[in-house]
């Protein structure tokens, strides 16, 4: 403490207690919006969102989360400065203001203490790490598909969310369709007599494995990060054809292809038809245009191709002993008798929108609940993928044992179950 005293002369004493006592008596201005008024959303009820990868796919669900009253967008994350500055514009715009912050590294985006949720839109390459370090660092997470790159990041995505208690909703968006859920509700209850088969769009059946393309001038970090964009997978030098399209892998290893791609939808549905909690445990390379899995109680998941009828992109069809039903991205059923609709009727939302999918993650965000497209659920249908991947790639039949996770006396299968990342990342 110092020995010196300050002087407060009377007329001072006197001019600040006034003050203070106007401050109190005088009522504070207190905008409508901070307290809900005309349907605004007060901001302690607000969920504050941060947003890694945002490309094309990532554009869109952005925008989808952008739409929700109760969503505040403070942060975005990219490889690319032309992706930033184009997410921080549209932030700001929105808002009035200049406030959106931008990161090329997620990890400084995740350090943020203000952030709940985080919109992960990158390369499947990065989407089960990023996942996890989001998950270590107490945010909840939409995160697009395919969610991992092998069965044993399946494995951990589903154990890590359990650990932390965090709210994952994969980007199936298809499980928040009337269409598509009233389909797998007639299967799952048994409206269609005992489940036979199933059947799922692929979108092509080949396994493919990563190319490498001759380097050229690598840009400087601040512009495309090429360090991060290869993230965990194995390093290879810069070709911009790299940074465009949508691409599975940046590394070797194998590569999903339409089985993992489509999959990450069609086989996503069919595993909520037949049931979240199990897995096809033989399934079979490619043949007639086909590629047959089989569960332990004898149901099948029929990849094909051809045969569908016209409703749209990722179609699926369920068959029991005594009807079935079709649906598709025209938002429209087919059914083998009117009567399982049961005087109901299914809203036909057409063209797979993503909004109903955002909605039901914020709410159990809210309310701690399991979304739909949870991490088990994500976990589930990921491993019958890659099962079926394997199978395709090996060019014979495998079989897994769900308990185990690991493929039955078959050495080569089990080594394609994981595939070791580059440092420093770690799940």
């Amino acid at each position: 403490m110092s020995s010196k005293r300050t002087k407060l002369h009377r007329r001072s004493f006197m001019k600040t207690a006034l003050s203070a006592s106007a401050a109190i008596a005088m009522p504070q201005i207190v905008p409508g919006s901070a307290l809900g008024l005309d349907g605004a959303i007060p901001p302690s009820e607000r969920i504050v969102l941060g947003g890694i990868g945002i490309g094309n796919r990532g554009a869109y669900d952005l925008g989808c989360f952008l739409e929700q009253k109760d969503v505040q967008f403070v942060a975005v994350c990219d490889v690319k400065e032309a992706r930033r500055t184009a997410v921080k514009k549209m932030a700001d715009k929105l808002y009035g203001n200049q406030d959106c912050a931008m990161y090329r590294d997620f990890r400084d985006l995740l350090d943020r203490s203000d952030i709940d949720a985080v919109l992960i839109a990158t390369g499947p390459n990065w989407h089960a790490t990023a996942a996890m370090y989001a998950a270590k660092a107490g945010k909840d997470m939409y995160c697009e598909k395919p969610c991992t790159k092998n069965i044993a990041q399946s494995l951990i995505l589903k154990e890590t969310m359990r650990r932390t208690g965090r709210v994952f909703q994969a980007g199936t968006q298809r499980r928040n369709l009337p269409h598509f859920a009233f389909a797998c509700e007639l299967a799952r209850t048994g409206k269609l007599g005992k489940l036979k088969r199933v059947y799922a769009h692929p979108n092509g059946m080949s396994a493919l494995v990563s190319g490498w393309l001759p380097a050229e001038q690598e840009p400087f970090n601040d512009v495309v990060d090429w360090d991060m964009y290869l993230g965990p997978a194995a390093w290879r030098p810069f070709n911009a054809k790299l940074l465009d399209g949508f691409n599975f892998e940046k590394g070797g290893g194998l590569v999903g292809g339409g089985v993992l791609e489509w999959g990450s939808h069609c086989v996503d549905l069919c595993q909520w038809a037949v049931g979240d909690d199990k897995v096809p445990i033989h399934y079979n390379p490619p043949k007639d245009g086909q590629i047959v899995a089989t569960y332990a109680d004898g149901v099948e998941l029929v990849f094909r191709e051809e045969g569908w009828i016209p409703l749209g992109s990722c179609p699926v069809r369920f068959e029991g002993e005594t009807g079935w039903v079709e649906a598709g991205d025209s938002g429209k059923l087919v059914l083998s008798s009117p009567e399982l609709l049961a005087g109901r009727a299914v809203d036909e939302i057409g063209g797979y929108p993503a909004t109903f999918h955002v909605r039901d993650f914020l709410d159990c965000v809210k309310t701690r609940n399991l979304p739909k497209g949870n991490a088990d659920a994500a976990c589930a249908a990921h491993i019958a993928c890659h099962a079926a991947n394997i199978a395709v790639a090996l060019e014979r039949k495998v079989t897994f044992d769900p308990v185990k996770n690991e493929f039955v006396g078959d050495e080569q299968a089990n080594r394609l179950r994981s595939e070791a990342l580059r440092e420093p990342w770690r799940l």
